[in-house]
Parts: structure tokens; C-alpha cells; sequence
């Protein structure tokens, strides 16, 4: 009698963690779908930033290279035009990132970089770990009892 009570309890105890597991496996994976899609959402307000950002930018540079050039020819002073070039890389950068292909080369940079130089992503002192936490908290916990 008591092998087949303890029989069906761990055949109940078995099926518990399966479903633990389980609960727990699609716990993880919602919330790997919730970050994924609030970094999607965040990369898409930064193009969309830049986007309206190079839209003031644009228009300011088009009204300071007609003014820089028509006092440049006016006052015949070639030094008038030197504040187009920086303003054009920042033109130009501004573009690439809201309608060019910056996002996709930093991604693949980024990929050659997690491939080939990791150990350049190491943190100080290894990773953290549980322990080294409860060490942190404990050092900073005022009502902290060692038993």
C-alpha cells in the first residue's frame, strides 16, 4: 500500500516540475519577446528622431550654404565657405543614419566585434554572480543579521 502511494506521488511530483519547467521556459521566452520588441520600439523613435532632426538640420544647412556662398562671392572671401565642409559631414552622417545604411554597417560591426573581439567585452572582476550580489548587499545592508 505505501509503494503505490509513494508510487503515485512521485509520478505527481514528476509531472509538477515538468509543468515548473515548462512554465518557467515560457515565462523566459515572454520575456526575451518583451525586450526584443522594446528595442525594436527604441531603435524606431531613434530613426525616427533623426529623421525629423535632419529635416531642421537640412534646412538650416541649405540656408547657411546660400548665405555663406552669396557673402563668400558679395565679399569676395573664399574663407566664408570653410564653415560648409563640417556642416556637410554632420549633413551627410545625419542622412545616412535616418535613410542610409549606417544601422545595418554598425550591426555588422558590431557582429565582427561579439566574434572576433570578445575579450574586449569582459567585465572588471569576471561576471556577475549571486554571490558576489548578497556580498554587495550585505556589505551595504544596515539591517542585515549573520546568523
Amino acid at each position: 500500500m505505501g509503494f503505490l502511494f509513494s508510487k503515485h506521488m512521485n509520478e505527481n511530483m514528476k509531472q509538477q516540475q515538468e509543468f515548473m519547467l515548462m512554465n518557467a521556459r515560457l515565462q523566459m521566452e515572454r520575456q526575451l519577446t518583451i525586450q526584443n520588441e522594446m528595442r525594436e520600439r527604441q531603435m524606431a523613435m531613434q530613426i525616427a528622431w533623426t529623421r525629423e532632426f535632419l529635416k531642421y538640420f537640412g534646412t538650416f544647412f541649405g540656408i547657411a550654404a546660400i548665405s555663406l556662398t552669396a557673402g563668400a562671392i558679395k565679399k569676395k572671401q573664399p574663407g566664408l565657405f570653410f564653415p560648409i565642409v563640417p556642416l556637410s559631414f554632420i549633413l551627410a552622417y545625419q542622412y545616412d543614419m535616418g535613410y542610409g545604411t549606417l544601422l545595418q554597417r554598425m550591426k555588422g560591426e558590431a557582429e565582427n566585434i561579439l566574434e572576433t573581439e570578445n575579450s574586449k567585452l569582459q567585465l572588471p572582476r569576471g561576471s556577475i554572480t549571486f554571490e558576489t550580489l548578497e556580498k554587495a548587499r550585505k556589505a551595504q545592508s544596515k539591517f542585515f543579521i549573520e546568523k
